[in-house]
């Protein structure tokens, strides 16, 4: 159902994440969130943040806004992307720092390479009974972001596979039970979310792509079972929000984890089959390689293309977003696209001020070719002329 993408096209948005304020000093911790929200300091941090990221994307023109993450910790590479579900779900407990026989829980770096800093920092609980949803409380979470805002905040969570490779597991000690165990937890929780109201929810990396692009399958680990996965978790969801399903290459404090730029091409037959309204594809990184492809094979689906990289300093221009846009539109019809970025842009990555330009110029390309069609444009305040600081005299 489009409860946040219907009667707009091409629509703007963001995948996530944005980069910290300095003075946002205070870390959740293990604490749940309404927990947290008690201490003083902590609440005034948290909601000034959070009015932010909201008001920055507001500023740009942004139409669907995101809350910027601003649960997640500030830790190395942005680990707390990983361990914020686990470390409040049941079923899990302690802490176990990663070792390369420990299992699943990322690609092994020698020394000196800035992605083995990453792994170093990733320290998870261990999974030693039955998975509940626990104390995650994302609807507190997007309530004290949707309050501050008329626009709909997209809401972002991990997936189950990812929670479930991520950790030992102690108890299951069968990797497919596990992840359908996970699945579970959360269908409850993002089912509460949606009654309460949001509109929006992003499920972040579905493990299809990345499964289909090495091609090297198991009985658990192959596009199949991640879409019977997505689709358990989404249960029931779909026709009273609209459900996104994020697609990327990786985020890790801003590094590429290929040194050659995949395709998504193997991927796009199973994610036509995903229980979702929205799929979205890194395509700015790629200089739009697999739009052809993508555009063939999702028929029934909106297609959200990424037109700024979340790897680099360097602000795409609007000239450069609209060119991007128009290549898109060869292959996808303007009612069926949305406009973002490839992934979020915070995790340990660029600065704030890389960040908000990025936006704006999302907005500004994308009005550039809703000129082009007579199609009505966002305003864009930061790129209002009558507000320039600089005076002509």
């Amino acid at each position: 159902m489009y409860t946040a993408t219907a009667g707009v096209v091409l629509p703007t948005t963001i995948i996530g994440s944005l980069p910290r304020p300095g003075w946002y000093t205070e870390n959740l911790g293990r604490r749940n969130f309404r927990e947290a929200m008690v201490d003083r300091t902590y609440r005034e941090q948290y909601l000034d943040a959070c009015s932010t990221f909201l008001r920055d994307q507001e500023v740009a023109g942004l139409d669907i806004v995101t809350d910027g993450d601003c649960r997640f910790d500030a830790d190395v590479g942005g680990h707390n992307w990983f361990s914020y579900a686990p470390l409040r779900m049941d079923g899990f407990a302690g802490a176990y720092a990663y070792r390369k026989e420990g299992g699943r829980a990322g690609v092994v770096h020698p020394r000196g390479h800035i992605l083995h800093d990453i792994l170093e920092a990733r320290v998870m609980p261990d999974l030693v009974g039955p998975v509940g949803r626990g104390t995650l409380q994302y609807t507190s979470i997007w309530k004290a972001a949707q309050r501050l805002t008329p626009r709909p905040v997209k809401f972002g969570t991990i997936t189950a596979e990812l929670i479930a490779m991520a950790v030992r597991d102690l108890h299951y000690k069968d990797l497919r039970e596990a992840i359908l165990a996970v699945a579970e937890a959360l269908n409850a929780e993002l089912t509460d979310l949606v009654a309460a109201g949001c509109r929006v929810i992003q499920m972040e990396e579905p493990q299809i792509h990345l499964l289909a692009a090495k091609g090297l399958v198991d009985d658990v680990l192959n596009p199949g079972f991640m879409v019977e996965v997505f689709n358990n978790t989404v249960r029931g969801l779909r026709g009273k929000a609209e459900i996104w399903c994020h697609t990327c290459w990786g985020n890790p404090g801003a590094q590429r984890l290929f040194s050659t730029q995949p395709s998504y091409a193997p991927a796009i037959e199973p994610l036509s089959r995903v229980d979702a309204d929205v799929l979205t594809f890194e395509t700015c990184s790629s200089g739009g390689m697999d739009l052809e492809a993508i555009g063939r094979g999702i028929k029934e689906k909106k297609v959200c293309i990424g037109v700024v990289d979340h790897h680099i300093l360097q602000v795409e221009t609007p000239q450069q977003v609209a060119d991007l846009v128009r290549k898109a539109l060869k292959h996808i019809p303007q009612e069926r696209l949305v406009i973002g970025s490839d992934c979020g842009m915070g995790r340990e990555g660029m600065s704030r001020r890389h960040a908000f330009h990025k936006m704006v110029s999302i907005v500004q390309g994308t009005n550039l070719v809703r000129r082009e069609l007579g199609l009505p444009e966002a305003a864009c305040l930061a790129a209002d002329e009558r507000y320039s600081l600089v005076e002509n005299r």
